[in-house]
């Protein structure tokens, strides 16, 4: 067999023989995947040579019949014109990078997030995107401080209206708390605390969120103390000291739409 340069034949453990393909530029090794033959493993590292070299090769130029995915283009492009070697789809511009899921799909980060999401691979499932970190799946916008149940334009939004753009100026948070919506009226910001039983009940509106988020929690409470054992999600406030937390607790006033519900 005629041997290639930078091409490497491998053996699976059923017996059947394919080809890897990589290459070394910069002192840097680069594994370009693996193939079914010799010849398309050599396409292969032809291809990712002149994507290293020729810096007049863009995403444009990416086709369906060359023989390197297009997201290894993306890792090799970056290489060449920015010095860095990531091994996730990512592509350094000026105060921003982006990360390709396809050639069409580009997210945008902060170059506070470069660390992270070059040792990520971000994965989608219809509009969530997540990673997998310490064995679980996280979703990306748990970073922002944004809770898997919450809802775009009520809970937050995308200031450009872009939603594949998440960078931290772009990312307006209205809610942090499950179960809390802020409301403007004409004696100010008021915070009202609703849950859903049969149907949504209003718990009380409060001057701060956090006084809403405690409600929240002391409502589902009271509604398991009645015996009503729907899965509610209770808001977790890590920077509230227990004695504060029990003081507000103790404090909070219940709407007797919740009180009265309880002794139907």
């Amino acid at each position: 067999m005629q041997n290639f340069p930078g091409v490497f034949s491998a053996v699976k453990k059923d017996g059947t023989i394919y080809y890897r393909a990589s290459i070394t530029h910069q002192k840097k090794h680069i594994s370009l995947g693996s193939y079914p033959t010799a010849l398309l493993a050599y396409a292969a590292y032809l291809e990712g040579n002149s994507l290293l070299t020729d810096p007049s090769l863009t995403f444009e130029d990416f086709s369906a019949h060359r023989a390197l995915p297009f997201l290894k283009w993306v890792c090799l492009m970056n290489f060449r014109d920015n010095g860095l070697y990531f091994a996730t789809p990512i592509y350094i511009r000026k105060n921003y990078f982006q990360y390709f899921l396809t050639p069409d799909h580009i997210l945008k980060f902060d170059i506070d997030d470069l660390f992270y999401y070059s040792s990520h691979k971000i994965m989608q499932r219809g509009r969530h995107f997540f990673v997998a970190d310490y064995g679980m799946q996280v979703n990306i916008m748990s970073r922002y401080g944004i809770k898997n149940y919450a809802v775009k334009g009520r809970d937050y939004r995308f200031v450009n209206g872009d939603d594949m753009d998440f960078r931290y100026e772009n990312i307006e948070i209205f809610n942090t708390y499950h179960g809390v919506s802020k409301r403007e009226t004409k004696n100010g910001v008021r915070y009202i605390a609703k849950i859903h039983i049969n149907g949504n009940y209003t718990i009380g509106s409060y001057e701060t969120d956090i006084e809403a988020a405690i409600a929240y929690n002391k409502a589902i409470d009271l509604l398991k103390k009645a015996g009503i054992n729907k899965k509610f999600v209770p808001n977790y406030l890590e920077n509230l000291s227990p004695s504060v937390y029990a003081d507000l607790y103790s404090k909070l006033h219940i709407s007797p739409k919740i009180t009265n519900y309880l002794r139907v």
